[in-house]
């Protein structure tokens, strides 16, 4: 059974739409982003936007500073099954920001992810993602995990890396406000064909497409480079055994 195009994810819904309206010209009135490189936004067809990441509004940032691109990314699934005025208040608006509900984890659930994103930029949309995985706690640019170059490699879509400064100085991790006194600045690099890498099975070649896509970030952002993994606080003996080990991180 095929899915019906409003239950599809690379179908933009009409919260999306209208959210994007509504949403847009207050954060430009608030935030005054300073967008850079705008020009390396492409009008149409797949692409892989590929950004550092600094606080919780990042993937509010770059769908505003894209405009009138449309991009899609992917949000733990706890933003959408919550209860209640609030349940329906985070759904509403992680919805109208673009965002597809993604269960977070290792194994197949990982996999299914990846297949969204595929399926999403094979319709011809933007996609964006941070390659360190998780937000940086201090302010510095962590090694990239390969799912971004699996993606460009698999596809063949572009990635345009993006350098974005001041987020954490609005909304620092674990602070439930934003600040209304600090500016954002998004800056769009030039767009990067991967292809000359290798194809997506080869894990040399993930790592390598990777590898160019940090440095471009890095030459945007500036961050200082944190030399490994960004990875969080390991829970036990098992964790912390995997975390040390050489390992491929996806």
């Amino acid at each position: 059974m095929t899915d019906s195009p409003a239950a599809r994810p690379d179908t933009p819904s009409w919260v999306y739409t209208l959210g994007r309206l509504a949403l847009a010209p207050i954060a430009r009135a608030v935030y005054r982003p300073q967008v850079e490189g705008r020009e390396n936004v492409p009008r149409t067809g797949p692409v892989i936007f590929a950004s550092n990441h600094l606080s919780f509004i990042d993937s509010i940032a770059i769908p505003i500073a894209a405009a009138p691109r449309p991009v899609r990314f992917l949000a733990k699934s706890d933003y959408f099954t919550g209860r209640g005025f609030k349940g329906w208040l985070s759904r509403t608006l992680f919805t109208a920001v673009g965002a597809i509900s993604v269960e977070r984890s290792a194994g197949q659930a990982a996999l299914d992810a990846l297949e969204q994103q595929r399926r999403i930029l094979d319709s011809g949309a933007a996609i964006a993602l941070h390659p360190e995985g998780t937000r940086s706690r201090d302010g510095r640019l962590y090694k990239g995990r390969t799912g971004v170059a699996y993606l460009a490699l698999e596809t063949g879509a572009p990635v345009v890396p993006i350098g974005l400064i001041g987020t954490d100085r609005v909304m620092p991790v674990g602070q439930r406000m934003p600040s209304l006194k600090e500016r954002v600045v998004v800056r769009f690099g030039e767009p990067l064909d991967l292809s000359s890498h290798g194809p997506a099975s080869s894990g040399r070649a993930r790592r390598g497409a990777t590898d160019e896509i940090m440095s471009a970030i890095h030459a945007l952002s500036g961050q200082e480079l944190a030399g490994t993994y960004n990875e969080p606080p390991a829970k036990n003996a098992v964790e912390k055994i995997k975390q040390v080990l050489p390992h491929e991180r996806k």
